[in-house]
């Protein structure tokens, strides 16, 4: 099922929750809304679903409009944070009751739900209670419970919330498996980034109620449109270094205090003209390189604290006046108080209007 939301407002009381907010979702595409608490998502869900009423704007499911109809009459399934399973019922009744309560025919029902289980590989737990289940199991009869109903649309509301981590990942790749297996279309909120970007096919970061971006979770990570979407994408996030433009004769520099970044006449040139005085200079963590000993173009620093976590070594590293996380080798020793030098990646450089926070380029797309 194809999904269009046009201009669509939500306010409760002064504030504005969801503030005109468009987007065309394409049949079988899994989508994420992803974003702080507070930002909207869940509300553009609920609004979806039919469960909030619109202020203003529409929304069209595979051409129908919606925006006035109930939730029942939208053919839209939808899981919540909180599973809600019957307790006092097996996990067979519960991925029934759907049906059972439209009054579909005995032999029909227990077809569909069997062919739900194998799906979802619980056919072995159609006995058990929910409290009889693992995590992992409840959250599985929860979507059999809606996948039952056929829905046109799955709507996911934090659904790995409450779960720890270990289970979230397990979790992360049943919803890939279970996506690619129903051909489905999926709107998933999250203020998780890792999740957003392991199963999204396209990522909406939502911001104060607005759309900052919509985009694959490439273009969302390697083509920030702001600020707030470089520094909420990845981990640990892009390291955002806020300095002065200034002319040096006929060169053209970013002042830092303490260091200057050199540019290129046309580079400087192209960013006064379409820059307010301050620029953010945005790179991330692996193209911030770091070296024993001076090199031309390097920056002292101090190693402040550092994070191993096995795969990935990140170390926190300063200035008097910036502080940067430069990703390392695992392996690579270092120690707190330890001077080092760093350069940076030129290709990773990204450029950003510090009063508006709209990125201007990338310096690898600048020639």
């Amino acid at each position: 099922m194809k999904a269009v939301i046009e201009n669509v407002t939500k306010k409760f009381g002064k504030v504005v929750a969801v503030n005109n907010v468009s987007l065309k979702i394409e049949s079988g595409e899994f989508v994420v809304l992803l974003g702080p608490s507070g930002c909207g998502k869940t509300t553009l869900l609920r609004m979806i679903a039919g469960l909030e009423k619109l202020d203003s704007g529409d929304i069209y499911l595979d051409n129908r409009k919606v925006t006035d109809l109930e939730p029942k009459d939208r053919n839209v399934g939808m899981v919540f944070q909180n599973l809600a399973l019957f307790p006092h019922m097996t996990v067979f009744d519960n991925i029934a009751f759907p049906l059972k309560i439209r009054g579909i025919a005995e032999g029909e029902i227990r077809k569909k739900v069997r062919e739900v289980a194998e799906i979802l590989k619980v056919s072995h737990l159609l006995d058990r209670e929910p409290n009889e289940l693992s995590g992992g199991e409840a959250q599985r009869v929860a979507l059999g419970r809606t996948l039952v109903r056929n829905p046109s649309i799955f709507l996911l509301d934090e659904p790995l919330a409450n779960v720890d981590a270990l289970l979230r990942v397990y979790m992360r790749k049943e919803f890939q498996r279970l996506h690619h297996a129903i051909k489905g279309t999926f709107i998933y909120v999250t203020h998780d980034q890792v999740e957003a970007m392991s199963l999204g096919n396209k990522i909406a970061v939502m911001q104060n109620g607005s759309v900052a971006q919509f985009g694959s979770p490439a273009e969302v990570f390697n083509h920030p449109v702001n600020t707030f979407v470089g520094g909420f994408i990845g981990y640990p996030p892009m390291n955002m270094l806020e300095g002065t433009l200034a002319q040096e004769g006929k060169n053209w520099v970013i002042d830092f205090g303490g260091f200057t970044y050199p540019l290129t006449k046309r580079l400087g040139e192209y960013l006064n003209e379409r820059a307010s005085y301050k620029i953010v200079m945005g790179i991330r963590s692996e193209d911030v390189i770091l070296f024993r000993e001076r090199n031309p173009d390097t920056v002292e620093v101090k190693v402040d604290t550092f994070e191993h976590l096995g795969s990935d070594l990140y170390a926190e590293l300063s200035t008097k006046n910036i502080t940067v996380i430069s990703r390392l080798k695992p392996y690579e020793k270092i120690t707190v108080g330890e001077k080092v030098w760093i350069q940076f990646r030129e290709g990773g450089i990204h450029f950003f209007d510090k009063k508006s926070g709209t990125r201007l380029l990338n310096v690898k797309e600048f020639d």
